[in-house]
């Protein structure tokens, strides 16, 4: 309560568990499809399993950072190549098939390890669940958009991030695990593969009627032609930046900890889990906020608490302290890509999946800052480096929130 009156609400439990009611009966006669697409969002939330994934295989195959890093390259790569030809693609066959496309060939990525294990397999696992992520991200979104009221889709988008976040959040915990009990972290991807098949099987059972004009068919060009648009251009940037905080937190607070609390890889590996529940709890909040307070007002806090957790890194020496900080990130980072999301589809609602398609392309930042982080990290001898390029990304952030109170459709 205290928290919703620092930011000018005057809303109490109640009015928010009768406000969590009225987005769920507005939108009941689809609540049956949206679980198993919730459940597809918490599969999209298996690709954020690269960041623990590459500490382990970096200190496997005794990697440097810029090498190390390189991996989130593998899986990030592909939302430059084929996040339009997705949209194209959710055109002619619709969304629904495109989604389970995406998670088949997740599950292949998520085999591999388990069968072969060398830089090379890991590699090409890191691609096939890049790839699927990519096409499940394009397609994904619009997907649970076309389901609920315009109003509420960013509450609900934001509900999915939620839903993945918590499988982003249990990743290094269960690798921890794995190493501890059983000497082998890998099995962490045969926890995922297992719920992936069960999604599939969900999802292919589920009915989903499609509006018929999403059948049309739009060019490359055309899709690509969106970005002569200032404030696409906008938003696009912000994806990518977000996204960079998102992947390089995720691969460098670990080795931040190691550097500078003395610790090992699975104790630090905790720290992604503390990201990725405080991104949960964020989310869960948002999905309440977002229902009835500005995203705009929402977002100036969010990119606040992201730069002062940014800021904190420059001087916390401890593991409270640094905790402290990637907690403030995570919470602040958790709402980012639904509010640039969902701004972007209502500034054109009808170019939803081209649209979608521009902004799932901007996550090649992830691809982009953590090689970025890992050049800084070599280059100063220390993490230090990596936190530098971060207050980079958060600044484009800062620059951006100016920019969307002028925006009418935020």
């Amino acid at each position: 309560m205290d928290f919703l009156e620092s930011i000018g609400l005057s809303a109490n439990t109640y009015n928010i568990n009768i406000n969590l009611y009225h987005i769920i009966m507005e939108n009941k006669y689809n609540i049956n499809k949206i679980i198993p697409i919730m459940l597809a969002f918490f599969t999209m939330g298996f690709v954020d399993l690269v960041g623990i994934a590459t500490n382990h295989v970096k200190q496997d195959f005794t990697l440097s950072d810029t090498v190390a890093n390189t991996f989130s390259v593998t899986v990030f790569l592909w939302f430059l190549i084929f996040s339009v030809p997705t949209s194209m693609l959710m055109n002619k066959i619709g969304r629904k098939k495109t989604v389970l496309l995406s998670m088949i060939l997740t599950l292949v990525g998520l085999i591999i390890p388990n069968l072969i294990y060398d830089s090379i397999s890991m590699f090409i696992a890191f691609s096939f669940i890049g790839i699927g992520n990519t096409i499940m991200q394009v397609s994904l979104n619009p997907l649970l958009a076309n389901m609920v009221n315009p109003d509420k889709q960013s509450s609900f988008l934001t509900l999915g991030q939620f839903v993945k976040a918590i499988a982003s959040a249990i990743a290094p915990i269960l690798a921890a695990k794995a190493a501890l009990y059983y000497g082998n972290w890998k099995l962490l991807f045969v926890i995922f593969a297992v719920v992936d098949v069960i999604a599939i099987l969900y999802l292919m059972s589920t009915p989903i009627k499609e509006p018929a004009e999403k059948k049309q068919s739009s060019s490359f060009r055309e899709c690509i032609g969106l970005l002569s648009n200032a404030i696409i251009v906008l938003f696009f940037l912000g994806i990518l930046v977000h996204v960079g905080i998102d992947v390089g937190v995720n691969i460098t607070a670990p080795k931040l900890l190691q550097e500078r609390a003395d610790i090992s890889l699975s104790e630090a590996g905790y720290v992604i889990s503390l990201y990725f529940f405080l991104r949960t709890i964020g989310c869960f909040s948002g999905t309440f906020i977002l229902a009835w307070f500005s995203p705009v007002k929402f977002f100036m806090i969010s990119v606040f608490m992201i730069m002062a957790g940014i800021i904190g890194l420059y001087f916390s020496q401890s593991l409270l302290a640094i905790y402290i900080c990637i907690g403030l990130i995570g919470f602040g980072n958790s709402n980012i890509f639904p509010i640039i999301f969902s701004s972007a589809l209502s500034y054109m609602p009808t170019r939803h999946n081209e649209i979608s398609g521009l902004m799932i392309m901007g996550i090649i930042g992830g691809a982009i800052f953590p090689v970025l982080m890992g050049v800084a990290s070599d280059t100063m001898g220390g993490q230090t480096g990596a936190v530098i390029v971060l207050t980079i990304c958060a600044c484009y952030l800062l620059f951006l929130m100016t920019k969307m109170k002028k925006i009418n459709h935020v």
